[in-house]
């Protein structure tokens, strides 16, 4: 299974970069979790669209869903165009149905997901957990045929249950939306703190901090986790790959 941070951004894009974007490819089948603001554009670095499989949206907020209808319209005209055969399936938070309503429902395949769905996506296999978040917002499991997985948080302040579903993770990609001085200042999202606590207690292993404020030094948030995580933490970057 093969990782490429595609967007880390909180709330909008630095320059020519992207929001919460994350590419994931295993044994042929290509996944994209979550397609914020930026995601499109860079994603066809990666991946041509043609050969997109699906998009997990984990909820609603811009920040994760912004260049999904753009998304869909580049599907619609490379369909019209004989360049794609088949329609992209979306597995969309089954809560955010009043609020994301796609057009073309011949090229935008939805799917709609809760924490008790489980699917496989080619020979990935993929499960959900509820976070706690200011709307519905799931967690993303996915575990390849050789058993490694990979951990997406989502956005989600601290809770029992992503520690739970976290557990023995191989990559934990977690947001890390605050300084430890803010803890307490916002709910639904996580401080680094946090985050290196809930990768300690779930004994995950490769640590990737993301989901980022605009303002700070960013170094000060591996920092902040690893006071509580003595394992591998990285920062997210745009373009960043792993290799499982």
């Amino acid at each position: 299974m093969d990782i490429t941070i595609i967007g880390c951004w909180g709330a909008y894009p630095e320059k020519n970069e992207a929001t919460s974007g994350y590419f994931v490819e295993s044994e042929g089948s290509k996944i994209l979790l979550d397609c914020g603001s930026g995601v499109l554009s860079r994603l066809q670095n990666y991946c041509l669209l043609e050969e997109l499989d699906a998009v997990i949206v984990t909820h609603a907020h811009a920040d994760h869903v912004a260049d999904i209808f753009s998304l869909e319209f580049a599907i619609l005209i490379l369909m019209k165009l004989g360049r794609r055969s088949k329609p992209l399936d979306v597995y969309v938070n089954r809560e955010a149905r009043g609020m994301m309503a796609f057009s073309y429902p011949d090229n935008m395949r939805v799917h709609w997901i809760g924490a008790d769905t489980e699917l496989t996506i080619g020979t990935v296999q993929l499960a959900f957990s509820e976070n706690v978040h200011d709307i519905p917002c799931l967690a993303v499991k996915l575990t390849s045929r050789n058993g490694k997985t990979l951990v997406y948080s989502g956005d989600t302040g601290y809770c029992q249950a992503i520690i739970d579903f976290a557990r023995s993770a191989d990559v934990l990609l977690i947001e890390s939306s605050f300084y430890d001085w803010q803890a307490g200042l916002m709910n639904g999202h996580l401080t680094a703190g946090e985050a290196g606590r809930i990768a300690a207690l779930a004994g995950a292993g490769l640590t990737i901090l993301t989901h980022f404020p605009h303002y700070g030094e960013l170094q000060q948030l591996a920092a902040e986790a690893s006071n509580h995580y003595d394992g591998p933490i990285r920062l997210a970057s745009c373009g960043m790959h792993i290799h499982l």
